[in-house]
């Protein structure tokens, strides 16, 4: 370097000036590489980095979304969670564009490269009803679906997505085909269309904590459908951030009723 690092002195060996500099450089050198270090281990064990989350409109509202992910930052602060609201068509194109890592989807197959679906619960579909409609009028807290074969169903998103398709196949089983009324690109569009009188909705009994004025939800009393809901991601990720999450999440679902 051309530059003096020690001088003697009376008192033996001291550091120059520009030695005292280089030192304070290299112990900040030191503590940076011991901090890459334990960051490098961090992420290689999944407790750093980040993890972008698809969500269907309607999956928020089973609470075990909202558990999981919270349940997820708390444990691992140091990951970044990055959340995208989106239809069966839309994570399926993000999945395809390299835009996501996992999502919470209603439909039990994912058209997209490589991505795998995994079931973490099953539950009912129940009538979304107009307030003022007569069967929401009655005392009983289910209806029948054959009942409801006169009325307009608004659906959620377009064919291909896991609610539309649910809901088409609860109604043939059911005898009949629906009458298709205003289609609604959201859950909270669906439900102001139901408020509205525009017609009736299927949707999954965890919607019934949406509450929404004008809106009434029943049971059905002759079919069982189910609202499905899984846990997409590609078969060959190899992230620990992922892998991380979707050991939480199986867990999770495990100790939760269907």
């Amino acid at each position: 370097m051309n530059v003096q690092l020690f001088r003697r002195s009376s008192r033996g060996v001291e550091l120059t000036i520009a030695g005292q500099a280089l030192l304070r450089e290299a112990k900040a050198v030191l503590v940076q590489f011991d901090r890459a270090i334990e960051t490098t281990r961090r992420a290689a064990r999944g407790e750093q980095g980040t993890l972008c989350i698809g969500i269907a409109p309607t999956a928020p509202f089973n609470p075990l979304v909202p558990d999981a992910i919270r349940t997820f930052r708390e444990r691992f602060p140091m990951v970044s969670l990055v959340l995208h609201e989106g239809l069966s068509n839309e994570i399926v194109a993000q999945f395809n564009n390299d835009q996501m890592d996992v999502a919470f989807v209603r439909a039990p197959q994912v058209h997209a490269n490589g991505v795998v679906v995994t079931l973490l619960q099953e539950e009912p579909l129940i009538a979304a009803l107009p307030s003022h409609h007569p069967l929401a009028r009655t005392r009983s807290k289910t209806v029948s679906l054959k009942g409801l074969a006169s009325d307009q169903f608004i659906m959620i998103g377009p064919a291909g997505t896991g609610l539309h398709d649910e809901t088409m196949a609860a109604c043939r089983a059911a005898g009949f085909t629906p009458r298709l009324g205003q289609p609604a690109p959201r859950i909270t569009s669906t439900l102001g269309l139901v408020a509205a009188g525009l017609g009736i909705a299927l949707v999954p009994s965890t919607m019934q904590s949406a509450r929404i004025k004008g809106v009434t939800y029943r049971r059905l009393a002759d079919a069982s459908p189910k609202a499905f809901l899984g846990l997409a991601w590609r078969r060959d990720d190899p992230s620990p951030v992922l892998k991380k999450f979707l050991s939480l999440v199986r867990v999770m679902a495990k100790k939760r009723p269907s």
